[in-house]
């Protein structure tokens, strides 16, 4: 399992996103990502060369909620040169944006708000994500977490038949060891976490983000194969 670190705190970038780089990638961190909301775009330009300069590898994740934000969104990730954009549900438009689809990673199902929260049905998500696949994109970003309609971990395995071989990143609202577990049983190959690191909430008798990494590091260690 790879543990995207998101320099987020509530779905917005923190004002002091680039100094944290260096720190968890000293740490062994070597996913790193942000979203274009929070801080301006000379300080994602940044942030870009410091997570580069470490060679760990580079995410945006698009959190807008119309589609001239979403367009936006993405046409600011082609521009900044990111390894993977996350995010989005728009196929089409992320193809204008980027050229290709093999480092986009959209939304299966129905994401709606901000902070976003996803709605649709295990098939809903199934679909969509053989709808990326089939579409050429590197993989699907399963908001499987914050699902209201359906269990989170019946979404993670219906968006693993969809995509088959692609890659599956779950992103949003994982705050535990046994969440990771459950993950990668169910067929996750990344999460994200952000906010329960700043808050401290991963691991709640530990005040640092230093401890807080490294438990969320062991965690992927210790993570299961997938089951059957």
């Amino acid at each position: 399992m790879d543990f995207i670190f998101m320099l987020t705190r509530h779905d917005r970038t923190i004002d002091d996103a680039e100094e944290i780089v260096d720190a968890v990638c000293d740490l062994g961190v070597r996913h790193i990502g942000f979203k274009d909301i929070g801080v301006p775009t000379a300080a994602l330009e940044r942030i870009v060369r410091r997570i580069r300069a470490r060679r760990a590898v580079c995410y945006l994740e698009v959190v807008s909620t119309t589609p001239e934000a979403v367009a936006a969104s993405l046409a600011c990730g082609a521009a900044l040169g990111v390894d993977c954009l996350l995010g989005g549900t728009d196929l089409d438009a992320a193809h204008r944006a980027l050229g290709r689809l093999d480092g986009y990673f959209p939304f299966p199902g129905r994401p709606v708000g901000h902070p976003t929260r996803l709605h649709g049905t295990p098939a809903d998500v199934e679909a969509d994500a053989r709808a990326a696949r089939e579409r050429g994109c590197g993989g699907v970003d399963l908001l499987a977490y914050r699902a209201t309609e359906a269990d989170p971990l019946e979404l993670v395995r219906a968006a693993r038949r969809g995509i088959h071989d692609r890659r599956l990143v779950v992103a949003g609202s994982v705050r535990s060891t046994a969440q990771i577990h459950a993950l990668a049983a169910a067929g996750a190959d990344a999460f994200t976490i952000g906010s329960a690191v700043f808050d401290g909430a991963f691991s709640p008798t530990k005040g640092s983000l230093r401890g807080q990494i490294l438990d969320i590091l062991d965690a992927c260690q210790s993570a299961p194969a997938m089951a059957g």
